[in-house]
């Protein structure tokens, strides 16, 4: 039950939402285009259940199978078409209203995430301030003469609020090996510069933890292991409660919090004995903690946290101007990373291996439900712009094959032959087994090998 309500029903929500707003894209510019839409599917295969409403009597279904989805439309290709009908066929239709309808797919998905990332900007979400823990000796960060309590304020002239920020920027400059010019301020207020040379990165380096190996980490505060809240879980089923000072777990005793949080971790599904203390009073409370996916590991999670966490956190909110621009370049930033991120793996600059498949989907989309509804809003976000980047695509199949053809008839004149398109289909269904193949490969060697 774990796994259908943690990881699989998470996933199927997201494809859903996904796909309705890709294809609603589609659906909505034919209707704007006066071309009539025979079909709305989600998903392919036998339908489950079938729906005709509206005007043009539009049937709206849900199919067996979920990995996609179609708008079917009024097309002479495809099968006689009445006369008196014939003006609203797809085939009928001028080039540049075709392209409109074919790339409004695409749009959409970018505009999901555009609406997505406006109401987490303007909603705020608890972040790790970028505070840096001390560099290893040798590394490139301590060469740099970064040192540990630093908080990062700003990389190459651009503000720094959050540790995701820095990571984003730092994986982006690293894709691109440049060299990156730091600003820090340190614990007694003194502002320092420092300037760190990405140059060396490999093409390896990007698949393990990459700010590590340049010596680069987030400081990791030491807490009391004091409760600060509980969340509907094991912990407030038995009876944990916020102020209680964890002493003890199993026997061994707890000292910080992270002690706290190693040991649930190691003890996913096994019940343990918590000792507190409430109020000057010893109690022992059994808990037994969940059991999570965390990357290619089960780990433990009872739903508790701990008290004076916002010391170390910032939470960043801007006002509907200021969030829907954020939204708009962030938008565009990954949208842009994706597509370097494919050149360089198709120039072997970047491994395979970072394609993923639905497997992985599903455990992110998992583990981010877990997290709560921002993170799972951000990860929709994330994915609706790969879904459009990959639609993008000049694949014969996919939006951007459609589009490719478009552009070549705008060029020429005329439509592309049909003969050509069907050459076109065969390559098209060939590049997409391979990816597929691809990302099937490293999912389950993700699952079997870690």
């Amino acid at each position: 039950m774990s796994l259908l309500q943690n990881y699989v029903l998470p996933f199927l929500f997201a494809l859903a939402v996904l796909i309705v707003v890709h294809e609603y894209g589609h659906y909505l510019v034919a209707r704007l285009c006066r071309v009539k839409v025979l079909r709305f599917s989600l998903g392919f295969g036998r339908p489950l259940f079938t729906k005709t409403a509206g005007e043009d009597r539009t049937e709206w279904v849900i199919a067996a199978i979920p990995f996609g989805g179609y708008v079917k439309m009024l097309d002479e290709r495809e099968g006689p078409v009445a006369p008196e009908e014939a003006h609203r066929a797809f085939n009928r239709q001028t080039v540049w209203k075709r392209f409109a309808i074919v790339i409004a797919g695409p749009l959409f998905n970018f505009a999901f995430a555009v609406i997505l990332y406006t109401g987490l900007f303007m909603n705020g979400v608890p972040e790790a301030t970028p505070v840096l823990a001390e560099p290893p000796a040798g590394t490139l960060a301590a060469a740099a003469g970064l040192h540990g309590g630093d908080t990062v304020r700003s990389l190459d002239g651009e503000a720094v609020t959050t540790w995701q920020d820095f990571r984003w920027r730092m994986l982006q400059a690293a894709l691109q090996r440049q060299t990156i010019e730091i600003e820090t301020l340190d614990a007694r207020g003194h502002i320092a510069g420092a300037r760190l040379d990405l140059g060396g990165v490999q093409p390896e380096d990007l698949e393990k933890d990459l700010l590590g190996g340049v010596g680069l980490a987030l400081q990791r505060p030491v807490l009391e292991p004091v409760i600060g809240k509980v969340e509907p879980g094991p912990g407030a089923r038995a009876g944990l409660q916020p102020d209680d000072r964890i002493t003890g777990i199993d026997g061994a005793p707890v000292k910080t919090w992270d002690d706290v949080v190693r040991i649930i971790q190691q003890n996913p599904g096994k019940r343990v004995a918590f000792g507190v203390v409430r109020e000057g009073r010893a109690l022992a409370l059994d808990v037994t903690p969940d059991s999570v996916r965390s990357g290619e590991r089960s780990i433990g999670r009872v739903g508790i946290g701990v008290r004076d966490s916002d010391k170390f956190y910032t939470e960043v909110r801007y006002g509907l101007g200021v969030s829907l621009v954020k939204s708009v370049d962030k938008t565009v930033e990954i949208s842009l990373f994706s597509l370097k991120i494919l050149g360089k793996m198709l120039l072997g600059q970047v491994s395979w291996k970072h394609l993923s498949g639905p497997l992985t989907i599903a455990d992110a989309a998992g583990q981010s439900a877990q997290m709560g509804l921002s993170y799972f809003l951000n990860f929709l976000a994330v994915i609706s712009i790969s879904l459009g980047v990959l639609n993008l695509l000049p694949i014969p199949l996919l939006d951007g094959g459609h589009l490719m053809y478009y552009a070549i008839e705008v060029a020429k004149g005329r439509p592309v032959s049909e003969r050509a398109i069907e050459l076109g289909q065969r390559v098209g269904l060939a590049l997409l087994l391979v990816m597929m193949a691809f990302a099937f490969y490293n999912d389950l060697n993700r699952l079997i090998t870690g």
